[in-house]
């Protein structure tokens, strides 16, 4: 498996073609979400167009780099709606911070990333599949990106709702964060909070017509890691996973 792995990473056309699906649905659920708050009053009609537009030059990409941008300015589009969807003043999004992140806004999307980079990664290590070779994140520079590239498909569904639920139930508020170095955190208490929550929605269930059964979230990762595998192998072209929502 990780010698199929490899030879798909060196081969520059077939490590595009399935960094594509990556991004294809990543971005098909982030519209899932806008559109899922868009049906709830929410005005995003121009997030939404703005990014089914870029999602149009998707498959015109003819490098991992340039199909990066793309994904990039769709999230640009997608994390502008957060004010919309949240509407509170102390938690604008601005513009996406990391290492550290600036404002509390950003400080809950770095958290949530990193569990569930972590949760996609103890997946991956029930699988054959090698975590450091990833296919849309370059494997040069970090330890693993094989669960960078799956998490981008979760992100919307799992870990922004997550963010969503907890702010507009005010189970996170602005006294959750402190200041330091020069970044804002989530205390101990946010942090508790926002796992709980966090493991509740990998253990919610969905209904999966295929099995004829629900599913969790977490299961549901699993298998999109399987997908890769028998794709990897040749046994069918892996197709990402969309919630039906």
């Amino acid at each position: 498996m990780i010698l199929k792995q490899a030879e798909k990473y060196l081969n520059e056309s077939e490590r595009l073609k399935l960094a594509k699906k990556f991004v294809e649905g990543a971005i098909q659920n982030m519209l899932k979400v806008l559109n899922y708050y868009e049906n709830r009053g929410k005005d995003l009609t121009y997030h939404i167009e703005n990014i089914e537009n870029l999602k149009k030059r998707i498959p015109e990409s003819k490098s991992v780099e340039e199909l990066m941008a793309y994904e990039g300015n769709c999230k640009g589009y997608y994390y502008q709606a957060f004010d919309i969807i949240i509407g509170k003043e102390e938690f604008l999004f601005s513009s996406r911070t990391r290492q550290p992140p600036k404002n509390r806004l950003n400080a809950l999307i770095s958290f949530g990333n990193s569990l569930l980079y972590s949760v996609v990664l103890s997946e991956i290590y029930k699988t054959h599949l090698d975590p450091r070779i990833g296919f849309l994140h370059t494997a040069n520079f970090r330890r693993f990106s094989l669960n960078l590239d799956v998490a981008e498909i979760f992100k919307p569904i799992v870990t922004d709702r997550v963010i969503f639920t907890l702010l507009n139930k005010n189970m996170i508020t602005e006294k959750d964060f402190s200041e330091h170095l020069g970044g804002i955190y989530l205390k101990e208490k946010g942090q508790k909070n926002f796992v709980e929550k966090f493991d509740e929605r990998l253990r919610a269930t969905i209904s999966d017509k295929g099995l004829g059964r629900n599913i969790s979230y977490r299961s549901i990762i699993r298998r999109e890691l399987y997908k890769i595998e028998k794709d990897l192998m040749g046994d069918g072209e892996y197709k990402p996973f969309v919630a039906r929502w």
